[in-house]
């Protein structure tokens, strides 16, 4: 395990994945001289993500004018609970900081939907949780996965 960009990661290779990692470059392989800028690059937008998840049972990220994003809303807001909702820019603006959250979580697409913490993926997979009554489980856990930094 390996600390860095201020998150603990299990660094691989192609021929010994983990059930649990997933591919990342190792920091062995980044050139000392860039290693920091990596580190830091639109790192704010990640620490202001981790300070929603410590806080709030929901978290959304996504951005505007997205209808999945709305769809994930609703969904939450249907079981009278409310989400801490994080826009960041449309469709048009704020790629750049949107793509670090990518990085960060390994996930695709938006919206990025957490549950106490965990990442549980988008709007479909939200509908899943709710349809076979698991987010009202994780939900009345009082299990939170928090950042290990």
């Amino acid at each position: 395990m390996v600390s860095f960009a201020g998150t603990n990661v299990r660094a691989v290779n192609q021929t010994s994945q983990a059930d649990d990692s997933r591919f990342i470059l190792e920091p062995r392989r980044i050139h000392a001289a860039i290693r920091e800028r990596i580190a830091n690059n639109q790192r704010d937008i990640v620490e202001e993500v981790e300070s929603a998840l410590s806080e709030y049972d929901i978290v959304i990220v996504g951005l505007k004018q997205n209808p999945h994003v709305a769809k994930a809303r609703r969904l939450v807001e249907a079981k009278g609970l409310t989400p801490q909702m994080l826009i960041y820019g449309s469709y048009l603006g704020k790629w750049r900081r949107r793509n670090a959250l990518k990085m960060w979580t390994g996930w695709p697409t938006f919206p990025m939907v957490f549950v106490k913490g965990v990442l549980i993926g988008g709007a479909s997979d939200l509908e899943r949780l709710t349809q076979s009554g698991e987010l009202s489980s994780l939900l009345d856990s009082n299990d939170r996965i928090s950042s290990v930094r």
